[in-house]
């Protein structure tokens, strides 16, 4: 394999850890070697809400073949990914607050014995009042979920940037809209599973597990367990996907741990599918009142939002993703005036936390949405509308944003063109519609969760007698490719083949500490920190050839693996010979590279301006292609062109991977995923009852990539993983608009909601006619 040129147009290399992944080589959590392993189970609250009277776990603990058993006793201390927002205890303690909650656990020698033992715990908890909807819990009467957050409210945010009130006295229209958006879930292959190890001996913990963000696990299970950080090791194995569901520590690794060193040995937690949904962690449900304000040509003039989040019983990302919400409505188009009031609500439900697009998925639906409808009110076209609004970079937005490079315009233009939209819209037949809509994310937080004062992203690069680079990162690579990104990073700059450099990732014991895998961040952070680290050694070497070639630093260059003076090579050495050299006087040579985002990057100075800071956003215009049947009122996607402005293509191959899975995503959200709960208990745990899409509703993706080449990304890399999701409900919703007639307020599109517009519709032209008759 030959080193990957960035500059070039390439169609990009496979991942490096594809063949393992494709042979069955690779070794997930549940695959890893657990003999002797025991097995750990959870205990469940049977109610929503209420106060734990009695709880006895004697006649578990006495069962033959159960070694350890572990209660809200066991942990005095809550966690959390924010430091300002942990007010979850692994296992409840005193008072329940979600149906499922883990009161409880087991570690037996085998999982029959495990439910047996789950089967004799005795539980006596003093039901309370319960609400399962933002408006229940935000009622006067409602009692409190948490002693310190009156109203059930865990935060309440109110931005205003620019004269909003004099945004909407200059537009030709304003017009509102109430939209709601479904609770959705990740719904990742991989069930959650975990294996910890306590040697008693050394007092030393070793947790391996499906976490994106195995720092924060670390820092979790030393506070939860009262243990210094230097007696735990934290290995992450391959992931089968995340999509936020990992990006904050979960409830069953900290009691995993709790039983590994309670039965002082190691044990195994598999979680069910119903518990992976009790666990949850995902999109919220969220309500959202949009106001827009709009010239006769399209120019926006004023933005007023307010979004309800229904977030569940504990505040997991909460306070962050109800920021987001609101912070993202800007970045993406050029408007002179935002007011933002958002409310995260507590319900007695499972915690809701991150999800891909995190916090700006559902507002920028409603955004999209409501733009679209005011352009056809205006008889304007929707993309010369956005066209209207768009951004210049270099700019700062209202709100303090940073946008250095943007190719929101191009992306139009791909689409607009592949889609061939100004030929066929309007013209397409009955129940035929074509949609279109724009979307944006960050490039990773430009502050982090944790202020340590250390570098945003580290990566070490080794090199040793055999010639071979491997590179040393904490950052976790959950199916993106992140580690493959890595080793291009390392190879382009050192000018040697990719499969020169080995990877190691993840493993807290050798790689250096990363914050982990979310909000888009590896890409831009890992990857700058991969190439300061392989420039250091490549500084080393090069030095090193001059010496042996007697000639000046500044004349070396290596191409293809042979440093050589000048571009005419007239005297050369072989990479491995310069090595050899290298590592004569001084051994092994380890580098360190690090990243830090700049302060300009890290938001502005209002309360919460931290959130939506980042060092570069991604752009994205896609247009969607629908057909809906006249008998049933379903939905089916013809095709979707997607246009993706991710500064670079580091890895193209990679990169159009990401789109067509965020494409996917979006697909699933817009027509078919919804969490239900009955008293609850939630209605859809599996994948039969929780509706993915299938083979079968999957339409081709016609996906353009966009080379805004921004300035301080990685060889001008920006993010590629999110930017294109929050593009595709609006777009599917815009579509069934412009072949029906109808405008939808709720996601998912079902069938039902259709019919029901439809049935709505004619009602009201029955109503008209009537009244036109009387009159």
């Amino acid at each position: 394999m030959t080193a990957v040129t960035v500059s070039g147009k390439a169609r990009g290399v496979p991942l490096i850890d594809g063949i393992d992944k494709v042979t069955g080589r690779a070794r997930y959590t549940a695959d890893l070697d657990h003999a002797g392993a025991l097995i750990g189970r959870i205990f469940r609250s049977p109610v929503s809400h209420g106060e734990i009277v009695r709880l006895d776990v004697s006649k578990a603990r006495a069962l033959d073949g159960v070694v350890a058993v572990v209660t809200g006793a066991d942990c005095p201390h809550t966690y959390g990914v924010l430091p300002v927002a942990m007010n979850e205890y692994p296992l409840a303690r005193e008072r329940v607050r979600y149906r499922g909650e883990p009161i409880a656990a087991v570690a037996a020698v085998d999982a029959e014995t495990a439910a047996r033992a789950i089967g004799l715990i005795e539980c006596e908890v003093r039901e309370l009042p319960a609400y399962y909807t933002s408006a229940q819990a935000r009622a006067p009467d409602a009692v409190q979920l948490h002693a310190n957050k009156p109203g059930n409210l865990e935060r309440e945010v109110h931005h205003e940037f620019g004269d909003v009130k004099a945004g909407f006295a200059a537009a030709d229209l304003v017009r509102e809209a109430q939209i709601s958006c479904a609770e959705v879930n990740h719904a990742q292959i991989e069930p959650h599973a975990c294996l910890a190890d306590y040697n008693p001996l050394t007092g030393r913990l070793t947790m391996q597990s499906v976490s994106q963000v195995g720092y924060y696990l670390h820092l979790m299970l030393a506070r939860c367990l009262e243990m210094d950080t230097s007696r735990i090791r934290i290995i992450k194995p391959f992931i089968g996907g995340g999509f936020g569901a990992r990006a904050e520590v979960l409830n069953f690794e900290i009691v995993t741990a709790l039983l590994a060193r309670a039965a002082t040995g190691k044990v195994l937690t598999k979680l069910t599918r119903e518990e992976n949904f009790l666990t949850h962690r995902a999109r919220p449900q969220t309500d959202i009142k949009l106001k827009l304000g709009m010239r006769g040509d399209g120019r926006l003039t004023a933005c007023e939002c307010e979004v309800v989040q229904r977030g569940g019983a504990y505040a997991g990302y909460g306070i962050v993703t109800i920021l987001y919400a609101g912070a993202l409505l800007q970045g993406l188009y050029d408007i002179p005036a935002v007011k933002y009031d958002g409310y995260r609500v507590y319900a007695n439900l499972p915690p809701c936390g991150a999800m891909r697009g995190h916090g700006g998925v559902d507002s920028r639906h409603a955004f999209e949405c409501l733009l679209d409808r005011m352009a056809r009110e205006l008889s304007l076209d929707p993309f010369a509308v956005r066209r209207a609004n768009l951004l210049e970079a270099p700019t700062r937005t209202l709100n303090d944003l940073m946008v250095n490079s943007y190719g929101l315009g191009e992306c139009l233009d791909r689409v607009e063109r592949a889609s061939r939209w100004r030929e066929r819209i309007g013209t397409l037949p009955a129940g035929k519609g074509l949609g279109m809509a724009c979307s944006h994310y960050v490039s990773g937080a430009a502050k982090p969760v944790h202020w340590t004062g250390e570098p945003h992203a580290a990566v070490n690069v080794r090199l040793d007698f055999d010639g071979g680079v491997t590179a040393l990162t904490g950052a976790a690579d959950i199916g993106q490719g992140s580690s493959t990104m890595v080793a291009i990073a390392v190879a382009e700059t050192l000018g040697i083949a990719l499969d020169q450099v080995r990877v190691i990732a993840g493993d807290s014991a050798i790689t250096p500490k990363d914050n982990g895998a979310y909000s888009s961040r590896i890409t831009f952070m890992v990857g700058n920190a991969a190439i300061d680290a392989a420039r250091k050694l490549k500084s080393i070497l090069t030095g090193e050839a001059a010496r042996k070639l007697e000639a000046r630093v500044e004349d070396i260059e290596c191409i293809a693996e042979t440093f050589r003076v000048g571009t005419g090579g007239q005297a050369s050495l072989p990479f491995i010979d310069v090595v050899k050299a290298a590592l004569a006087d001084r051994g092994p040579i380890t580098v360190s590279g690090t990243f830090t985002c700049p302060p300009e990057a890290q938001g502005g100075k209002h309360r919460g301006g931290a959130v939506g800071s980042t060092m570069g956003f991604s752009y994205a215009a896609q247009v969607v292609e629908v057909s809906i049947d006249d008998a049933t009122s379903s939905v089916s996607v013809d095709k979707v062109w997607v246009a993706l402005d991710c500064g670079h293509a580091i890895n193209p191959l990679a990169v159009e991977g990401q789109i067509e899975g965020s494409v996917w995503m979006g697909l699933g959200q817009a027509l078919s995923e919804e969490t239900h709960y009955v008293n609850g208990l939630p209605a859809h745990a599996s994948i039969l009852e929780y509706r993915v899409p299938t083979m079968a509703e999957s339409p081709p993706i016609k996906v353009e990539i966009v080379e805004s080449h921004d300035p301080n990304g990685p060889f001008g890399a920006k993010e590629a993983s999110e930017g294109a999701l929050a593009g595709f409900p609006p777009a599917l919703v815009n579509a069934v608009a412009n072949a029906l007639g109808i405008d939808l307020d709720e996601l998912p599109v079902t069938p039902d909601r259709i019919h029901q517009a439809l049935l709505e519709r004619r009602r009201a032209k029955r109503l008209a006619a009537v009244q036109e008759a009387l009159s």
